[in-house]
Protein backbone atom coordinates (compact mmCIF):
# COMPACT_ATOMS: atom_id res chain seq x y z
CA UNK A 1 0.00 0.00 0.00
CA UNK A 2 2.86 2.64 0.89
CA UNK A 3 4.42 1.73 -2.40
CA UNK A 4 1.18 2.77 -4.27
CA UNK A 5 0.65 5.89 -2.44
CA UNK A 6 4.47 6.75 -3.46
CA UNK A 7 3.90 5.91 -6.72
CA UNK A 8 0.71 8.07 -6.71
CA UNK A 9 2.37 10.70 -5.47
CA UNK A 10 5.19 10.87 -8.00
CA UNK A 11 2.97 10.64 -10.70
CA UNK A 12 1.07 13.31 -9.06
CA UNK A 13 3.95 16.05 -8.62
CA UNK A 14 5.14 14.95 -12.32
CA UNK A 15 1.82 16.14 -13.58
CA UNK A 16 2.02 19.14 -11.42
CA UNK A 17 5.78 19.83 -12.81
CA UNK A 18 4.37 19.34 -16.70
CA UNK A 19 1.83 21.72 -16.21
CA UNK A 20 4.25 24.35 -14.91
CA UNK A 21 6.38 24.12 -17.35
CA UNK A 22 3.17 24.60 -20.03
CA UNK A 23 1.93 27.68 -18.31
CA UNK A 24 5.02 29.05 -18.77
CA UNK A 25 5.85 30.26 -22.16
CA UNK A 26 7.74 33.25 -21.19
CA UNK A 27 11.00 32.26 -22.04
CA UNK A 28 10.40 30.21 -25.20
CA UNK A 29 8.77 33.86 -26.08
CA UNK A 30 12.38 35.21 -25.95
CA UNK A 31 13.73 32.81 -27.67
CA UNK A 32 11.57 32.55 -30.81
CA UNK A 33 11.65 36.66 -30.88
CA UNK A 34 15.05 37.27 -30.36
CA UNK A 35 16.63 37.60 -33.66
CA UNK A 36 13.30 39.75 -34.87
CA UNK A 37 14.20 41.95 -32.05
CA UNK A 38 17.56 42.58 -32.28
CA UNK A 39 17.51 43.24 -35.99
CA UNK A 40 14.26 45.70 -35.52
CA UNK A 41 16.11 47.39 -32.43
CA UNK A 42 18.85 47.83 -34.72
CA UNK A 43 17.32 49.88 -37.31
CA UNK A 44 15.60 51.51 -34.59
CA UNK A 45 18.34 52.72 -32.88
CA UNK A 46 19.25 54.67 -36.56
CA UNK A 47 15.63 56.10 -36.66
CA UNK A 48 15.00 59.90 -36.05
CA UNK A 49 11.65 61.01 -34.25
CA UNK A 50 8.78 61.65 -36.76
CA UNK A 51 5.79 63.22 -35.67
CA UNK A 52 2.23 64.52 -36.83
CA UNK A 53 4.14 68.30 -37.69
CA UNK A 54 6.22 66.46 -40.28
CA UNK A 55 2.89 66.65 -42.75
CA UNK A 56 -0.16 67.97 -43.61
CA UNK A 57 -3.76 67.51 -45.11
CA UNK A 58 -5.47 70.53 -46.99
CA UNK A 59 -8.25 68.52 -45.96
CA UNK A 60 -8.33 68.36 -42.27
CA UNK A 61 -9.87 71.31 -39.76
CA UNK A 62 -7.32 70.94 -37.38
CA UNK A 63 -3.89 72.18 -37.01
CA UNK A 64 -0.09 71.65 -36.90
CA UNK A 65 0.19 69.52 -34.06
CA UNK A 66 -3.56 67.68 -34.55
CA UNK A 67 -3.57 63.85 -36.03
CA UNK A 68 -5.51 64.03 -38.67
CA UNK A 69 -6.81 60.56 -40.66
CA UNK A 70 -9.49 59.47 -43.19
CA UNK A 71 -11.65 57.10 -43.45
CA UNK A 72 -10.37 53.91 -45.05
CA UNK A 73 -13.42 52.69 -46.83
CA UNK A 74 -14.49 56.35 -48.23
CA UNK A 75 -13.92 57.44 -52.18
CA UNK A 76 -14.71 60.48 -54.14
CA UNK A 77 -18.53 59.99 -55.53
CA UNK A 78 -17.50 59.47 -59.34
CA UNK A 79 -20.94 61.79 -60.51
CA UNK A 80 -18.84 64.93 -59.10
CA UNK A 81 -15.58 64.99 -57.63
CA UNK A 82 -16.68 68.13 -55.53
CA UNK A 83 -19.81 65.84 -54.05
CA UNK A 84 -19.00 64.37 -50.50
CA UNK A 85 -17.38 60.78 -50.25
CA UNK A 86 -19.10 57.34 -50.95
CA UNK A 87 -18.61 54.09 -49.16
CA UNK A 88 -17.34 51.03 -50.19
CA UNK A 89 -17.33 48.58 -47.44
CA UNK A 90 -13.76 46.73 -46.82
CA UNK A 91 -12.41 48.52 -50.00
CA UNK A 92 -9.07 51.21 -48.98
CA UNK A 93 -9.06 54.45 -50.94
CA UNK A 94 -5.43 54.62 -51.43
CA UNK A 95 -5.44 58.58 -51.82
CA UNK A 96 -6.40 58.88 -48.70
CA UNK A 97 -4.23 60.92 -45.95
CA UNK A 98 -2.18 58.25 -44.00
CA UNK A 99 0.89 60.40 -43.18
CA UNK A 100 0.01 60.73 -39.66
CA UNK A 101 -1.20 57.13 -38.93
CA UNK A 102 2.44 55.90 -40.51
CA UNK A 103 4.11 58.55 -38.33
CA UNK A 104 2.00 56.30 -35.38
CA UNK A 105 2.58 53.17 -36.48
CA UNK A 106 6.16 53.74 -37.11
CA UNK A 107 6.44 55.47 -33.47
CA UNK A 108 5.12 52.18 -31.90
CA UNK A 109 7.04 49.70 -34.09
CA UNK A 110 10.31 51.83 -32.86
CA UNK A 111 9.67 51.97 -29.30
CA UNK A 112 7.95 48.42 -29.19
CA UNK A 113 10.82 47.22 -30.49
CA UNK A 114 13.57 49.35 -28.42
CA UNK A 115 11.70 48.28 -25.13
CA UNK A 116 12.09 44.33 -26.20
CA UNK A 117 15.71 44.92 -26.68
CA UNK A 118 16.04 46.51 -23.71
CA UNK A 119 14.14 43.94 -22.30
CA UNK A 120 16.78 41.16 -23.60
CA UNK A 121 19.33 42.81 -22.58
CA UNK A 122 19.24 45.31 -20.15
CA UNK A 123 21.52 47.75 -22.32
CA UNK A 124 20.43 51.12 -21.41
CA UNK A 125 21.28 52.29 -24.81
CA UNK A 126 17.66 51.47 -25.95
CA UNK A 127 16.02 53.34 -23.42
CA UNK A 128 17.80 56.69 -24.50
CA UNK A 129 16.72 56.01 -27.99
CA UNK A 130 13.25 55.81 -26.99
CA UNK A 131 13.10 58.55 -25.09
CA UNK A 132 14.40 60.51 -27.74
CA UNK A 133 11.10 59.53 -29.61
CA UNK A 134 8.54 60.06 -26.76
CA UNK A 135 10.30 63.42 -26.07
CA UNK A 136 9.26 64.41 -29.62
CA UNK A 137 5.60 63.38 -29.15
CA UNK A 138 4.63 64.20 -26.20
CA UNK A 139 7.05 67.10 -25.01
CA UNK A 140 8.48 68.99 -27.56
CA UNK A 141 6.58 72.56 -27.89
CA UNK A 142 7.59 72.72 -31.72
CA UNK A 143 6.78 68.36 -32.55
CA UNK A 144 4.46 67.17 -30.31
CA UNK A 145 0.93 66.17 -30.64
CA UNK A 146 -2.16 67.03 -29.14
CA UNK A 147 -3.80 64.67 -26.61
CA UNK A 148 -6.89 64.16 -28.60
CA UNK A 149 -8.66 62.25 -31.94
CA UNK A 150 -10.56 65.52 -33.09
CA UNK A 151 -9.98 64.86 -36.79
CA UNK A 152 -8.99 61.07 -37.06
CA UNK A 153 -10.80 59.33 -39.65
CA UNK A 154 -12.86 62.76 -41.36
CA UNK A 155 -14.85 62.12 -44.40
CA UNK A 156 -14.75 64.41 -46.81
CA UNK A 157 -18.09 66.51 -47.09
CA UNK A 158 -19.39 64.89 -44.45
CA UNK A 159 -17.26 64.82 -40.74
CA UNK A 160 -14.29 66.84 -39.87
CA UNK A 161 -14.03 63.67 -37.89
CA UNK A 162 -15.58 60.82 -36.27
CA UNK A 163 -16.08 58.36 -33.40
CA UNK A 164 -14.87 56.01 -35.27
CA UNK A 165 -11.27 56.96 -35.38
CA UNK A 166 -10.40 56.32 -31.82
CA UNK A 167 -9.94 53.25 -32.89
CA UNK A 168 -6.29 54.57 -34.04
CA UNK A 169 -5.36 55.28 -30.37
CA UNK A 170 -4.74 51.48 -30.22
CA UNK A 171 -1.24 52.06 -31.73
CA UNK A 172 -0.09 53.93 -28.64
CA UNK A 173 -0.65 51.02 -26.55
CA UNK A 174 3.03 49.35 -27.15
CA UNK A 175 4.44 52.88 -26.36
CA UNK A 176 2.55 52.66 -23.25
CA UNK A 177 3.76 49.31 -22.52
CA UNK A 178 7.17 50.05 -23.46
CA UNK A 179 7.32 52.81 -21.21
CA UNK A 180 6.23 50.47 -18.08
CA UNK A 181 8.67 47.85 -19.34
CA UNK A 182 11.42 50.86 -19.65
CA UNK A 183 10.51 52.74 -16.67
CA UNK A 184 12.71 51.66 -13.71
CA UNK A 185 15.77 51.95 -16.21
CA UNK A 186 18.45 53.75 -15.16
CA UNK A 187 18.41 55.94 -18.00
CA UNK A 188 14.38 57.10 -17.85
CA UNK A 189 14.81 60.73 -17.05
CA UNK A 190 11.87 61.01 -13.88
CA UNK A 191 10.60 64.27 -15.31
CA UNK A 192 10.36 62.93 -18.63
CA UNK A 193 7.69 59.87 -17.59
CA UNK A 194 6.09 62.01 -15.76
CA UNK A 195 5.17 63.76 -18.92
CA UNK A 196 5.00 60.88 -20.92
CA UNK A 197 2.28 59.86 -18.61
CA UNK A 198 0.74 63.47 -18.17
CA UNK A 199 -0.01 62.92 -21.94
CA UNK A 200 -1.64 59.46 -21.39
CA UNK A 201 -3.62 60.97 -18.98
CA UNK A 202 -5.09 63.77 -21.14
CA UNK A 203 -5.85 61.65 -23.53
CA UNK A 204 -7.56 59.15 -21.09
CA UNK A 205 -9.64 62.61 -19.82
CA UNK A 206 -10.41 63.01 -23.48
CA UNK A 207 -11.35 59.73 -24.62
CA UNK A 208 -13.64 58.67 -21.80
CA UNK A 209 -15.71 62.13 -21.74
CA UNK A 210 -15.91 63.64 -25.41
CA UNK A 211 -18.67 62.25 -27.77
CA UNK A 212 -16.75 61.12 -30.36
CA UNK A 213 -15.06 58.61 -26.73
CA UNK A 214 -18.08 57.64 -25.78
CA UNK A 215 -19.85 56.65 -29.37
CA UNK A 216 -16.68 54.88 -29.70
CA UNK A 217 -17.03 52.88 -26.28
CA UNK A 218 -20.87 52.09 -27.14
CA UNK A 219 -19.76 50.28 -30.26
CA UNK A 220 -21.13 46.47 -30.44
CA UNK A 221 -18.30 45.53 -32.41
CA UNK A 222 -14.44 45.65 -32.81
CA UNK A 223 -14.34 49.32 -32.00
CA UNK A 224 -16.07 48.89 -28.41
CA UNK A 225 -13.39 46.48 -28.17
CA UNK A 226 -10.76 48.44 -29.15
CA UNK A 227 -12.22 51.02 -26.98
CA UNK A 228 -11.64 48.73 -23.86
CA UNK A 229 -8.52 47.52 -24.44
CA UNK A 230 -6.71 51.25 -24.98
CA UNK A 231 -8.34 52.21 -22.25
CA UNK A 232 -6.91 49.55 -20.15
CA UNK A 233 -3.52 49.97 -21.84
CA UNK A 234 -2.87 53.48 -21.02
CA UNK A 235 -4.83 53.30 -17.18
CA UNK A 236 -2.70 50.58 -16.56
CA UNK A 237 0.49 53.05 -17.13
CA UNK A 238 -0.88 55.74 -15.80
CA UNK A 239 -1.95 53.71 -12.37
CA UNK A 240 -5.51 54.48 -12.98
CA UNK A 241 -6.88 52.39 -11.23
CA UNK A 242 -10.74 53.31 -11.48
CA UNK A 243 -10.17 52.76 -14.98
CA UNK A 244 -9.22 49.93 -14.91
CA UNK A 245 -11.89 48.09 -12.82
CA UNK A 246 -14.42 50.08 -15.18
CA UNK A 247 -12.45 48.17 -18.50
CA UNK A 248 -12.56 44.78 -16.63
CA UNK A 249 -16.00 45.14 -15.61
CA UNK A 250 -16.86 45.96 -19.44
CA UNK A 251 -15.52 42.85 -20.74
CA UNK A 252 -17.29 40.83 -18.50
CA UNK A 253 -20.51 42.39 -18.84
CA UNK A 254 -20.77 44.05 -22.14
CA UNK A 255 -17.86 42.43 -25.07
CA UNK A 256 -17.71 39.16 -23.78
CA UNK A 257 -21.55 38.27 -23.32
CA UNK A 258 -22.89 40.65 -26.30
CA UNK A 259 -19.93 39.97 -29.11
CA UNK A 260 -19.78 36.65 -28.89
CA UNK A 261 -21.62 33.66 -30.12
CA UNK A 262 -22.55 30.54 -28.32
CA UNK A 263 -19.37 29.03 -30.37
CA UNK A 264 -16.87 31.61 -29.53
CA UNK A 265 -17.44 33.62 -32.95
CA UNK A 266 -17.87 37.26 -33.47
CA UNK A 267 -21.00 37.37 -35.28
CA UNK A 268 -20.80 41.37 -35.90
CA UNK A 269 -17.15 40.52 -37.58
CA UNK A 270 -18.19 37.28 -39.56
CA UNK A 271 -20.92 39.67 -41.55
CA UNK A 272 -18.23 42.51 -42.47
CA UNK A 273 -16.71 41.79 -46.46
CA UNK A 274 -13.41 40.91 -44.53
CA UNK A 275 -14.75 38.38 -41.99
CA UNK A 276 -11.75 36.70 -41.57
CA UNK A 277 -9.60 39.76 -40.80
CA UNK A 278 -12.17 41.16 -38.23
CA UNK A 279 -12.37 38.17 -36.43
CA UNK A 280 -8.30 37.80 -36.20
CA UNK A 281 -8.32 41.71 -34.91
CA UNK A 282 -10.99 41.03 -32.41
CA UNK A 283 -10.04 38.16 -31.19
CA UNK A 284 -6.40 39.66 -31.05
CA UNK A 285 -7.88 42.60 -28.72
CA UNK A 286 -10.17 40.52 -26.63
CA UNK A 287 -7.42 38.11 -25.59
CA UNK A 288 -4.63 41.50 -24.98
CA UNK A 289 -7.66 42.73 -22.53
CA UNK A 290 -7.38 39.80 -20.53
CA UNK A 291 -3.41 40.11 -20.58
CA UNK A 292 -3.83 43.60 -19.40
CA UNK A 293 -6.08 43.51 -16.73
CA UNK A 294 -6.22 40.03 -15.25
CA UNK A 295 -4.75 39.58 -11.43
CA UNK A 296 -5.15 36.86 -9.29
CA UNK A 297 -8.24 37.84 -7.53
CA UNK A 298 -9.48 38.70 -10.89
CA UNK A 299 -8.36 37.07 -13.41
CA UNK A 300 -10.56 37.38 -17.02
CA UNK A 301 -8.45 34.24 -18.56
CA UNK A 302 -10.63 31.93 -16.28
CA UNK A 303 -13.81 33.67 -16.48
CA UNK A 304 -16.97 32.70 -18.44
CA UNK A 305 -20.55 34.38 -18.92
CA UNK A 306 -23.28 31.93 -17.05
CA UNK A 307 -23.39 30.53 -21.24
CA UNK A 308 -19.79 29.30 -20.92
CA UNK A 309 -18.72 32.47 -23.56
CA UNK A 310 -15.15 32.92 -22.27
CA UNK A 311 -12.29 34.12 -24.37
CA UNK A 312 -10.55 30.53 -24.69
CA UNK A 313 -13.90 29.37 -26.53
CA UNK A 314 -12.79 32.33 -28.87
CA UNK A 315 -9.06 31.30 -29.13
CA UNK A 316 -10.60 27.78 -29.55
CA UNK A 317 -13.38 28.50 -32.25
CA UNK A 318 -10.63 30.11 -34.59
CA UNK A 319 -7.65 28.12 -33.78
CA UNK A 320 -8.06 25.41 -36.68
CA UNK A 321 -8.73 28.67 -39.33
CA UNK A 322 -5.65 29.66 -38.06
CA UNK A 323 -3.59 26.23 -38.05
CA UNK A 324 -5.17 25.84 -41.74
CA UNK A 325 -6.82 28.71 -43.20
CA UNK A 326 -8.67 26.54 -45.93
CA UNK A 327 -10.57 25.42 -43.27
CA UNK A 328 -12.56 28.84 -43.00
CA UNK A 329 -16.71 28.59 -43.93
CA UNK A 330 -17.07 31.87 -45.08
CA UNK A 331 -16.21 34.08 -48.08
CA UNK A 332 -12.65 35.33 -48.14
CA UNK A 333 -12.03 38.49 -47.37
CA UNK A 334 -12.39 41.21 -50.42
CA UNK A 335 -8.94 42.38 -49.52
CA UNK A 336 -5.66 41.17 -47.95
CA UNK A 337 -7.05 37.38 -47.89
CA UNK A 338 -3.61 36.49 -48.55
CA UNK A 339 -1.69 38.20 -45.95
CA UNK A 340 -3.50 36.19 -42.94
CA UNK A 341 -2.88 35.27 -40.75
CA UNK A 342 0.13 36.31 -39.00
CA UNK A 343 2.11 35.80 -35.35
CA UNK A 344 -1.70 36.80 -33.95
CA UNK A 345 -1.08 37.63 -30.31
CA UNK A 346 -4.03 35.84 -29.27
CA UNK A 347 -2.52 32.10 -30.12
CA UNK A 348 0.65 33.44 -27.36
CA UNK A 349 -0.86 34.88 -24.89
CA UNK A 350 -4.19 32.33 -24.62
CA UNK A 351 -0.86 29.68 -24.95
CA UNK A 352 0.75 31.52 -21.87
CA UNK A 353 -2.44 31.43 -20.28
CA UNK A 354 -3.27 27.40 -20.41
CA UNK A 355 -0.12 25.55 -21.15
CA UNK A 356 -1.42 24.72 -24.71
CA UNK A 357 1.29 24.24 -26.65
CA UNK A 358 -0.39 23.54 -30.05
CA UNK A 359 -1.16 27.03 -29.70
CA UNK A 360 1.83 28.35 -28.94
CA UNK A 361 3.41 26.00 -31.81
CA UNK A 362 1.20 27.22 -34.31
CA UNK A 363 2.17 31.17 -33.31
CA UNK A 364 5.97 29.83 -33.54
CA UNK A 365 5.90 29.07 -37.29
CA UNK A 366 3.55 32.21 -38.11
CA UNK A 367 5.02 35.34 -40.08
CA UNK A 368 6.87 37.58 -36.90
CA UNK A 369 7.77 39.93 -39.61
CA UNK A 370 4.99 41.02 -41.89
CA UNK A 371 5.58 43.57 -44.61
CA UNK A 372 2.16 44.76 -45.57
CA UNK A 373 1.00 48.03 -43.90
CA UNK A 374 -2.63 47.13 -43.70
CA UNK A 375 -1.25 43.96 -41.95
CA UNK A 376 1.11 45.67 -39.56
CA UNK A 377 -1.08 48.32 -38.61
CA UNK A 378 -4.12 45.60 -37.58
CA UNK A 379 -1.93 43.14 -35.22
CA UNK A 380 -2.54 45.54 -32.04
CA UNK A 381 0.62 43.31 -30.41
CA UNK A 382 3.75 43.72 -32.23
CA UNK A 383 5.82 43.07 -29.54
CA UNK A 384 4.31 40.55 -27.53
CA UNK A 385 7.74 39.74 -25.17
CA UNK A 386 6.74 43.44 -23.32
CA UNK A 387 3.43 41.95 -22.86
CA UNK A 388 4.52 39.37 -20.53
CA UNK A 389 5.37 40.70 -17.15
Amino acid sequence: MRYILLALLFFACTAQQKTVKQNSFTGNVADVLRPFILKEAAQAMQEQPVTVTAASSPRSAGGKHDFFSEGDYWWPNPVSVDSPYIQRDGMTNPDNFVAHRQAMVRFSRIVGALASAYKLTGDEKYVAQAMKHCDAWFVNADTKMNPHLLYSQAIKGRFTGRGTGVIDAIQWMEIAQGLETMQYAKTMNAASLADYKNWFEQYLQWVTTHKYGVDEMNATNNHGTCWVMQVASFARFTGNQKLLAFCRNRYKQVLLPNQMAADGSFPQEQRRTKPYGYSLFNLDAMATICQLLSTKEDNLWNYQTGDGRSIKKGIAYMYPFIADKAKWPLKPDVMYWENWPVAQPSLVFGANAYGINDWFQTWKNLDHDPQVEEIIRNVPVRHPLIWFN
